[in-house]
């Protein structure tokens, strides 16, 4: 009996663990199983969401209208529910070199405040207050700006914190490197991946000495140059070297705009003009020819940025900025030929061909700048906007993933973005025209070499598909608006009312050009009607260009018939000057506004002494001459 008491203990005590241990491995059993199960769910889940996505997008390559329904209404739907973040973002200037009176940085720090952005300054990325690590790490912001001297400032910010796909910088990182000449030869083109590709371009394009003459022989020409199939009384012309301003939106994928304006240098010519491409080439060739010129144009720049970017396409750089923006410079040298090729690349806006550099080209490059700004940060509406899509719940996030509603696109942030923005480019182009993607010529030999496909090495998922509806967007806006220029042939201006042609509607300065520049107190302001200016005693003579709003309105200096710009004398102490912003569309010309500007020169010059010469005496002498008054140079007497 004693025995089989403690024997039934025994067993109890080592039941109870053992039927534990039980329960637990099949707990753990149904919780694996569940899990296994919930996964398999989603991941068929996320495959039929996938199967459908890939067969909407075919669908939207055959019906475009579609596509841009769903990209604006989920445009509308973002702006509605981050209108706040998107009117009071945060814009920030690096001045690097430039002084912030500069009328460049004025120029950024209006038009960006006029878009709705708030503008901080600073000279590089490390003294910002706004880029510091520590607040947000940085992030805070929505564009950043780096002007001439703080390039390398800005770089050093991208590759340390990559932005956000909201944030657009004006340089791309991948461009940083593949420009730059290497012993007289663009990097880019020293790359073994390149080898057996014919380029347009001479090996010495990125360098920063003076383009080659136009008459010397070049084997890149000689390459280049396709059979004439044409009389050569047609393209005889064609004998001038034109810069092309391109913007480039996007790397990876590409995506590039070209200026209506170019400067124009002819033959022999010394000096430049500015034209539109179109009127040009219509003006030298004709409708039929100018049409097919301008083709050869796009399909030689983008050839190039092409071929830069697959020389790149290993780097990390292509993808720490999607948003980031480029201005380029391309010169083109067109030798009794509809085939150019490209004498000078630059990664800047230049205009130093000009007459006159430092007005007309400031004023040339400072109207286009505007106008990109205007394209990629159009203006916040204060209006609102009903949402063309409900909000959605969590419960219907979950629902669709990372999609951005039922039935549409379930692209990643960054790409349907990037979609958005090239649709609306391509709504309201303004003064650009696309340059890529577009159609490949038919008759292009050079198609093949240069494939879009091989650009990026991150060719996953949807890339392809990217790419596709970015090409369709561009056949769809293409034809809508060859559409569209043909049903109204008018000008915007030819359906103005008459009353108003000709008319200064807008009677102000956009802004005020001195050489030399001048720190006028307070900043200009269109609305601001009085300014002082204080000039150093060596200052003799100042420059004065002011540049109204309307080109309608006409300019006179200090009275009624007078000129437009001036070198305008500095006398001793205190000087005034009046700018008359006029209406002269009538019999009688009208005064609309005037400006007054105030100039203060030091009455005691600050020279030091010349070994044994010292200052005696200062005469100012008036000489007659049109619009002129110098003065003399001070008198030195020998005093041994």
């Amino acid at each position: 009996m004693l025995f089989r008491g403690i024997w039934t203990l025994r067993r109890r005590c080592c039941t109870g663990p053992l039927l534990l241990l039980g329960i637990a491995v099949g707990l753990f059993y149904h919780t694996v199983t569940v899990d296994r199960d919930r996964t398999e769910l989603k991941s068929s889940q996320r495959d039929q969401r996938n199967k459908s996505a890939v067969f909407d997008y075919k669908l939207l390559l055959k019906n475009p209208e579609r596509l841009t329904s769903l990209l604006e209404a989920s445009q509308t739907d973002r702006f509605v529910h981050h209108s706040k973040h998107r009117c009071a973002g945060k814009a920030i200037i690096l001045t690097g070199q430039r002084a912030p009176t500069d009328t460049e940085v004025q120029l950024y720090q209006r038009v960006l405040q006029q878009q709705g952005y708030r503008v901080d300054q600073a000279r590089y990325a490390e003294t910002s207050v706004s880029l510091r690590q520590g607040r947000r790490d940085g992030r805070d912001w929505s564009v950043l700006i780096c002007l001439k001297g703080s390039e390398n400032s800005c770089l050093r910010k991208i590759n340390l914190a990559h932005p956000q796909h909201r944030q657009r910088v004006n340089i791309i990182p991948a461009f940083a490197g593949v420009f730059l000449d290497l012993g007289g030869v663009c990097r880019f083109l020293t790359d073994s991946q390149l080898s057996g590709v014919t380029l347009p371009i001479r090996p010495s394009a990125c360098s920063f000495s003076p383009s080659p003459q136009e008459g010397t022989p070049n084997a890149a020409e000689d390459e280049w140059r396709w059979p004439i199939t044409l009389s050569y009384s047609d393209i005889q012309s064609m004998n001038a070297t034109i810069n092309v301003y391109v913007l480039v939106t996007s790397a990876t994928p590409l995506t590039a705009f070209v200026h209506r304006t170019a400067l124009v240098k002819p033959h022999l010519d010394k000096t430049s003009y500015a034209a539109e491409l179109q009127v040009f080439f219509r003006e030298r060739l004709g409708p039929v020819l100018s049409h097919k010129a301008i083709e050869h144009m796009n399909h030689v720049i983008s050839d190039i940025l092409k071929a830069a970017l697959l020389t790149t396409k290993d780097s990390s750089s292509l993808s720490r900025c999607q948003l980031c923006f480029q201005l380029m410079t391309f010169s083109l040298h067109y030798n009794s030929s509809l085939h150019p090729v490209v004498v000078k690349l630059q990664t800047d806006l230049h205009f130093e061909g000009m007459k006159d550099p430092h007005f007309d080209g400031q004023i040339a490059k400072e109207y286009m700048l505007e106008d990109v700004l205007k394209l990629l940060f159009p203006a916040c509406s204060s209006e609102a906007v009903e949402p063309s899509l409900p909000f959605r719940t969590k419960e219907e996030n979950q629902k669709y993933g990372d999609c951005e509603g039922p039935n549409t696109l379930c692209l990643p942030p960054d790409e349907m973005h990037l979609l958005q923005q090239f649709n609306q480019h391509l709504k309201r182009p303004g003064p650009f025209q696309l340059l890529y993607p577009t159609c490949p010529l038919p008759d292009d030999p050079q198609h093949d070499l240069i494939q879009t496909e091989s650009l990026s090495a991150q060719d996953y998922g949807w890339r392809p598909a990217l790419m596709a509806l970015l090409q369709e967007l561009s056949l769809y806006y293409t034809r809508k608006h060859q559409t569209e220029s043909l049903d109204d042939p008018k000008s915007p201006e030819a359906s103005d009312p008459p009353s108003r042609k000709g008319r200064c509607v807008d009677p102000h300065l956009r802004q005020l050009y001195t050489d030399p520049p001048m720190v006028l107190m307070p900043a200009f302001n269109a609305w601001e009607k009085e300014y002082r200016a204080e000039v150093p005693f060596d200052v003799i003579t100042i420059r004065i260009r002011p540049e109204p709003v309307n080109p309608h309105c006409h300019i006179h200096l200090d009275e009624h018939r007078g000129p437009r710009m001036a070198n305008y004398p500095a006398g001793l102490g205190n000087s005034r000057i009046n700018i008359l912003v006029m209406d002269e569309s009538e019999a009688e010309p009208i005064v609309m506004t005037i400006y007054t500007l105030h100039i203060y020169r030091e009455s005691r010059p600050s020279l030091p002494m010349f070994d044994e010469y010292v200052m005696c005496s200062f005469m100012q002498v008036r000489r007659t001459n049109t619009h002129t008054l110098t003065s003399s140079s001070p008198k030195l007497t020998h005093t041994s």
